[in-house]
């Protein structure tokens, strides 16, 4: 079994946990937002091709989950935890040497694989490493929360590189995001150190999921996937585009990063205490929410309220998930259950790029695309709130 944390390490090694996620998501996917622009411009892309790079990094997340629990059985969470993050930063820097669609397809398909298998598998060791504690809500929360680091890092460290007279100059920001991808991955290293694994199950862990039990859930979740990755891929363009001046945009960005630290302790407390789909009922009609804000208004206080509402909520519905599969499964199923929950919010991100793109290409442009994300996620709030507690097996 793992080793017991003391009271007072646990959130510590939780910490270290979370800059997995900031590699996985804020440094390797969210990043993606700051670098459309500059990228888009200087490559000539449509919405559509624009919005494909995000479906190939979906593609590969979904992959990646499909891999995971195998991978986890073979190798264990924390090996496969930090194999995932050196693979990560590498592919980033690899990202920055790079000119031609299809090499950056190819590269964000595997910035995918990885990333899939560090969000995994730091997942179930935050599952594990919060099970039978008061504050396992929490745990989660933190892990979760760690893609806000991500976030913020990538804003104060994309737009100026980006910003430069130099040709390409977005290149050097892809190193950038490298750069801090392997500094994040020597910290979780060492904040995991001490953590052992279990024996391995004596049953197919597979067994002890019933994806019919948790119909409503996953599907509400898919929505979540379709309709969040809109707003994440395309806000940004779309405030450059309606004239909001680069340094608000970015504070934005900024400000969006810390609502996602802030959910740990907003949302530990609903995670703990409800077993069913309520909450990730409530967090999806909330992002319905803030994605119709800033299509409605580019006042600063709007978008500023948009980016802190979608902060403070989107990561917390992945964490739903989780919290979901720990109050209703054996621990032995764990991984599968988050693998699962991992392969339909991936399938629904493959969709979701593409689709706005798609929109956005049309005369509505990037305010039809976002105006579908936010119909999608309530959809996936009503959804989620016929998903029942299953019964721990």
């Amino acid at each position: 079994m793992n080793r017991v944390a003391k009271p007072g390490t646990t959130l510590w090694v939780a910490a270290g946990l979370a800059l997995g996620a900031a590699v996985s998501l804020g440094l390797a996917r969210f990043s993606y937002a700051l670098l459309l622009p500059p990228m888009r411009a200087d490559l000539g892309w449509s919405y559509f091709t624009a919005g494909a790079m995000n479906t190939a990094n979906a593609a590969g997340y979904l992959l990646g989950a499909l891999l995971t629990p195998k991978l986890l059985r073979r190798w264990g969470a924390r090996r496969l935890l930090m194999l995932g993050c050196v693979a990560t930063a590498a592919l980033l820097a690899a990202h920055g040497g790079v000119l031609n669609d299809p090499s950056l397809l190819v590269l964000r398909l595997l910035t995918g694989i990885s990333s899939a298998l560090v969000f995994v598998s730091g997942g179930l060791m935050a599952a594990r490493l919060g099970a039978g504690k008061s504050n396992a809500g929490l745990v989660l929360g933190i892990y979760y929360g760690g893609t806000g680091v991500g976030i913020i890092a990538s804003t104060l460290l994309v737009p100026p590189l980006a910003a430069r007279t130099v040709p390409h100059a977005w290149q050097a920001a892809w190193w950038a995001l490298a750069a801090a991808a392997l500094l994040a991955t020597l910290a979780t290293a060492w904040a995991t150190r001490e953590q052992m694994e279990p024996p391995p199950p004596t049953v197919d862990p597979t067994q002890g999921f019933k994806w019919s039990a948790f119909a409503f859930g996953l599907a509400g979740y898919f929505m979540f996937g379709l309709g969040y990755i809109g707003y994440m891929t395309f806000t940004v363009t779309l405030l450059r585009e309606q004239g909001l001046e680069s340094s608000l945009v970015n504070a934005y960005f900024c400000v969006l990063g810390v609502g996602v630290m802030a959910s740990s302790w907003l949302w530990a407390r609903l995670l703990q205490r409800h077993r069913g789909g309520l909450p990730m009922a409530l967090l999806n009609g909330l992002l319905a929410i803030a994605t119709l804000m800033p299509v409605l208004s580019t006042q600063p206080v709007v978008v500023f309220a948009s980016g802190a509402l979608f902060g403070c909520v989107f990561l917390s519905v992945v964490a739903s998930t989780t919290a979901l599969v720990r109050h209703n499964l054996p621990t032995s199923a764990w991984s599968a259950g988050i693998a699962a929950f991992t392969v339909v919010f991936a399938a629904g991100q493959i969709v979701g790029p593409s689709a706005v793109g798609w929109l956005a290409d049309g005369s509505g442009g990037l305010r039809t695309g976002l105006t579908c994300s936010a119909a999608v996620l309530a959809l996936g709030s009503l959804l989620a709130w016929w998903q029942k507690p299953t019964g721990r097996a």
